[in-house]
């Protein structure tokens, strides 16, 4: 099998973020935060998610990807949109969400697609610094680990720790160098004024009431409250291609 050049990687991860970072709607990014909403509600109802419900009100933010997607092809890639809210050292609080786009390469076999809720959990202030840039690479400008999951289980040391609902996704090194990029055209869309990801995360200068729903559910699974795994039977199923 034949392996990829860094600059093969570097072109296809170019194009699925391009492929993922086409215009959006303010109903499309409403849509996305819905979508982030009810991946937080599952994510607290989880069994397996004990640790993360437990050390979620330690983390410096959380970007929540609800469905991260996943190509069948030799020269594999991961794509998906999502949102990132930071938490307020002092008052607990969580802000406003902040747009943002991933894509990734992964060369080997690949089985079919596969989509997969997915939060990343930033634990460190390097790794919170990182997303306030145009754009980060994983692996290579913050460190990035498996989230533990499961009874039992401990945490690596990282700036990064990746959550996923979707079984084996995270197997290897899928993430690995992926590339996480802001996007603050969806960001001004999305709030009717331009508006940079520092000032929706750290000034909180910002305000969109269609988020309160997504906040409060954070604040809830960080506070040790969750929604019993009835409530979050009733969200839609995650869909894959």
């Amino acid at each position: 099998m034949k392996t990829s050049t860094p600059a093969t990687a570097l072109m296809l991860g170019i194009s699925l973020l391009i492929l993922s970072a086409s215009s959006a709607t303010a109903d499309g990014l409403q849509d996305l935060v819905s979508d982030a909403h009810r991946t937080v509600v599952r994510f607290g109802a989880d069994p397996e998610m004990d640790w993360f419900r437990d050390n979620v009100k330690e983390a410096k933010g959380v970007l929540i990807v609800p469905r991260l997607m996943r190509g069948g092809f030799i020269f594999g890639g991961a794509g998906g949109s999502g949102v990132l809210l930071a938490r307020d050292p002092q008052s607990g609080m969580w802000s406003y969400p902040a747009f943002y786009t991933m894509g990734s390469v992964s060369v080997g076999a690949q089985i079919g697609g596969e989509a997969a809720e997915v939060v990343f959990m930033i634990m460190s202030q390097r790794g919170l610094d990182s997303m306030l840039a145009t754009s980060v690479k994983l692996g290579a400008d913050v460190e990035i680990a498996a989230g533990p999951v499961g009874a039992g289980t401990k945490a690596a040391t990282a700036d990064i720790l990746a959550f996923s609902r979707a079984k084996g996704f995270f197997g290897g090194a899928t993430v690995d160098g992926a590339v996480i990029a802001a996007r603050e055209g969806w960001n001004e869309e999305y709030y009717g004024h331009p508006v940079t990801t520092r000032d929706i995360l750290l000034h909180r200068g910002v305000k969109n009431a269609q988020a309160d729903a997504l906040r409060e559910a954070m604040a809830k699974v960080a506070g040790g409250v969750w929604a019993p795994a009835t409530t979050a039977a009733t969200a839609p199923a995650l869909k894959s291609n």
